[in-house]
């Protein structure tokens, strides 16, 4: 399945209604040392962002609507101090009559790559069990403040 995942981090400047995700520490002291180009080394992200089957996002008010089908629940964390890099531990959650349940992902987000594999470690509900691999592919990116992620997911075991 192929979904798409919407991060829009909250910043101080933008929307809190809008904001899916917030920084929930500062990068470390490290980081500024070492990293004159701020690669937020030792930083950690909190998400809950909304998942979609298209690119398209629907705006704050709408997304409890059929275009939003799963929430992705989690944290990312800088793990670089040469480059822009992460490592995500997260949930994608389906709630709706055509899914319900949870797949576990966890895996290092090498940004430089063009496409890049986390692992499916689990899952609940539809996907009890569920084994696989999930290929991430930056689609859209502004600024520092909001990422699209396109997620090819492929699931090996599932015992449904």
């Amino acid at each position: 399945m192929t979904l798409y995942f919407h991060d829009i981090l909250y910043d101080y400047s933008n929307s809190t209604s809008n904001s899916t995700s917030a920084a929930a520490t500062k990068p470390t002291a490290l980081a500024t040392a070492v990293s004159p180009n701020g690669t937020f080394f030792g930083e950690v992200v909190v998400f809950d962002d909304p998942m979609t089957a298209g690119r398209a996002l629907p705006p704050p008010s709408r997304r409890e609507t059929a275009a939003v089908v799963a929430r992705v629940q989690g944290v990312y964390l800088y793990d670089s101090k040469e480059v822009y890099d992460a490592w995500f531990a997260f949930s994608v959650v389906f709630n709706s009559t055509a899914r319900r349940g949870t797949l576990n992902l966890m895996g290092a987000d090498v940004m430089s790559e063009k496409t890049r594999d986390i692992s499916v470690v689990g899952g609940t509900g539809d996907f009890f069990m569920s084994r696989g691999v999930a290929t991430l592919r930056t689609d859209a990116v502004e600024g520092l403040v909001y990422f699209r992620l396109q997620m090819d997911i492929k699931l090996y075991e599932c015992y449904v």
